[in-house]
């Protein structure tokens, strides 16, 4: 999956990935409305109205982007209604070729770390019959537990060719009250890259391995060291435009062919509507606001890329 991935990036001349992380307040009053006079006021209703307002930026979106991050927490808020509509979300993407990034944050051990796994990433066998749970193509993983927590994950993408992205820095403001502590005169954080790195030799693809990493936009002096660091890891970064990060800052997480790193912009694209950069297309036309917030993303990216170059 990590060569369609870097397959699509060269095709859209996109390095970035839209975070489908939607909130009722992102919801402009007309989707939920409708959606509320279905449903009523319920859990169903506020999961029509997400499932609706997804499908809207998918259908604006799809053709200039190589992936998408839904945020499961943004469903699960919406008991079993809203995992529906995050299965559903994910098969809609899939069906518009989008690879599709699972972003669910697991940390376990042993059978617990194998079944969130197979759930989101293999197949479950159901007395011989082969059942796809969730069908992303990436998750996110929390490695902190080490490599127990990790190595299911590894085994199921091996058999799935599918990949992960797992937490090295975060972008969060408390992600260096443990991340950056010292040990033996080192950051935790780049401890956690070198083991990535190691994960990774295991599952190449042609260029890239499958096993990736998550490191914060809002930290772009660590993309270089990181960069080195994982030569082979595919990062994702976080933290773009509503969190502060710029194309200017996020050069260093790029290798010299421009390849390497791929850039999440969540409340920034889908709630575009929101802002005055794009309040002319107004609530009823959302879908349009967004698709001009990732037309100007892609920009300021790539003239960052070239620039450096």
């Amino acid at each position: 999956m990590i060569n369609k991935l870097v397959e699509k990036i060269k095709k859209t001349g996109a390095p970035i990935v839209v975070g489908l992380d939607p909130m009722l307040n992102y919801i402009p009053e007309h989707i939920q409305e409708a959606a509320f006079s279905e449903f009523g006021e319920t859990l169903e209703g506020a999961a029509q109205a997400v499932w609706q307002f997804n499908k809207e930026i998918i259908d604006k979106t799809y053709d200039l982007i190589p992936a998408v991050k839904p945020q499961i927490a943004m469903y699960e808020q919406f008991g079993i209604p809203g995992i529906e509509v995050f299965k559903r979300t994910v098969d809609y993407c899939k069906s518009k070729d989008l690879v599709v990034i699972g972003d669910i944050k697991r940390g376990d051990i042993g059978s617990t770390s194998a079944a969130y796994a197979t759930g989101h990433l293999g197949r479950v066998n159901i007395r011989g019959n082969e059942c796809i749970p969730f069908g992303e193509d990436f998750v996110t993983v929390n490695p902190y537990l080490g490599s127990d927590g990790v190595n299911p994950f590894i085994d199921v993408c091996k058999k799935e060719k599918k990949g992960l992205f797992i937490l090295v820095k975060t972008s969060n403001p408390s992600s260096g009250e443990f991340q950056d502590r010292l040990i033996e005169g080192r950051p935790l954080y780049e401890l956690v890259g070198e083991k990535v790195a190691e994960w990774g030799e295991e599952c190449m693809g042609d260029a890239y391995s499958y096993i990736g990493a998550v490191v914060g936009a809002t930290y772009p002096e660590l993309g270089k060291v990181l960069r080195e660091i994982m030569p082979k890891a595919y990062i994702l970064v976080p933290g773009y435009g509503a969190q502060g990060g710029q194309g200017k800052d996020l050069v260093h997480f790029f290798n010299a062919d421009g390849l390497g790193a791929i850039v999440n912009s969540s409340r920034g694209i889908i709630a575009a509507y929101k802002q005055e950069a794009y309040a002319k297309y107004g609530a009823q036309n959302f879908g349009d606001a967004s698709r001009a917030a990732v037309e100007a993303m892609v920009k300021d990216i790539s003239s960052a890329i070239e620039a450096k170059r």
